[in-house]
């Protein structure tokens, strides 16, 4: 061996040492972390999945353990299931302070007249709770919300969280001489979120006049405004557009409300209502406990771009009830998530929403639940680029389900929130 040849492996080998340390340290940068199963939600489940982020929590792979060398690499590796953060699709933030007030089981029109006739709370106490519920969906894996306001006590909240907001400004309104009142009330409510993500939306069926509709609808129609309203939470919402009858007409009456201007309609709540919808915007309809499977083939025949909601744990504090979700199952569209508020469950955690569902319905699958519980949700909310799914280029939060049995959850199944 030549001295020339011999330094000049020592030269290669002074460079392959160097990119090998570089190469270390990118990797230290790195965060592989697997479990029994990965559910990516945009493709099927992977047994002994890795997830591979950088330190800015961005996913930069997805892999299998045969599709990669163990050696000099760290893994994490859980029992579980990883999936992507939760999107919750329906909230009342503002309504936070109001946890364990009002009686379960006693209907939908009790709980308003609760809402309506409580006590005044001081602000600092509702803002504490604000933020005290902000966290705790944090904690929970939720890494989005789609939050329903009243008023503008949630904005110094979302604006100093690390969940993604978008607010829907309540409009309701039922007389028609005030409806332009209402509109203006509502538009100016939704411009002070500014600059967080707003839109205007109509509160339900029940409380919202034929005129207040078409300002809405006239407004919706000038540019994209997402909407988000309460359908068929109660029977008594059916009952009041089908025949004028029903425990609506003693609320109002308790309202100390005339509605002597409102007609039977001769159809339930939803088919009255979502021809009045604007036509060129994206719709949540949510809670849906009593929608029928003639209610979701209208709908599925009707040329809109839907998204059905479902609370379950809210339907059983208020109704004692849960939507027919096997119908849904099979709708041609999409189905998201939702906790309610505060005033109408015990937490904000959308697991125990999946839990419920899966106890009460054998034939919703983990994975189908799962992606109510992201991606839907991240699609309606038009930020699936970042969230929703396990691929590579988004940043979605990472969930570890615990105690479970394959791809199954268990009555003791809890979340770690990992990123």
């Amino acid at each position: 061996m030549t001295k020339l040849y011999f330094f000049k492996c020592i030269k290669i080998a002074k460079i392959a040492k160097k990119y090998l340390n570089k190469l270390n340290e990118y990797s230290l940068m790195r965060r592989y972390i697997s479990a029994d199963y990965l559910i990516p939600v945009s493709s099927d489940p992977i047994k002994n999945g890795i997830v591979v982020v950088n330190e800015r929590n961005e996913i930069i792979n997805i892999l299998s353990e045969d599709q990669i060398n163990l050696e000099n690499i760290s893994i994490e590796r859980y029992k579980g299931i990883l999936v992507p953060g939760f999107i919750n699709s329906h909230c009342h933030l503002e309504l936070s302070h109001l946890l364990g007030k009002i009686p379960k089981k006693t209907g939908l029109i009790e709980f308003l007249k609760q809402v309506s006739r409580g006590p005044k709370y001081d602000l600092e106490l509702i803002t504490e709770a604000i933020t005290k519920a902000d966290e705790a969906m944090f904690h929970a894996g939720i890494v989005a919300v789609a939050d329903t306001s009243n008023t503008i006590n949630t904005k110094e909240g979302k604006l100093n969280s690390k969940i993604y907001y978008h607010t829907f400004s309540e409009i309701f309104n039922f007389e028609p001489d005030s409806a332009k009142d209402a509109f203006k009330k509502g538009i100016d409510l939704c411009e002070s979120f500014s600059p967080l993500p707003s839109s205007i939306t109509p509160h339900s069926p029940y409380s919202v006049s034929k005129e207040l509709f078409r300002f809405i609808k006239i407004f919706c129609n000038k540019g994209a405004n997402l909407i988000s309203i309460h359908n068929q939470e109660s029977e008594d919402e059916n009952k009041f557009y089908r025949y004028r009858t029903g425990g609506f007409l003693d609320f109002y009456t308790y309202l100390n409300k005339n509605i002597d201007f409102f007609k039977a309609q001769a159809r339930n709540s939803l088919r009255s209502i979502l021809p009045l919808l604007p036509q060129s915007q994206h719709i949540l309809l949510v809670h849906n406990t009593y929608t029928s499977f003639k209610d979701i083939s209208f709908v599925d025949r009707y040329k809109r771009e839907v998204t059905w909601c479902l609370c379950p744990n809210a339907n059983l504090y208020i109704e004692d009830r849960l939507p027919k979700v096997d119908l849904f199952i099979n709708s041609r569209l999409p189905v998201v998530l939702g906790t309610d508020s505060l005033a109408s469950n015990d937490k904000l955690c959308i697991l125990s929403e999946i839990k419920t569902l899966l106890k009460n319905f054998p034939n919703l699958s983990l994975e189908k639940s799962i992606k109510w519980a992201t991606l839907n949700g991240a699609k309606f909310l038009e930020i699936d680029h970042t969230f929703g799914s396990l691929e590579i280029g988004k940043k979605p939060g990472l969930n570890l389900l615990t105690k479970t049995q394959g791809l199954n959850l268990t009555e003791e199944t809890e979340l770690v929130k990992l990123v």
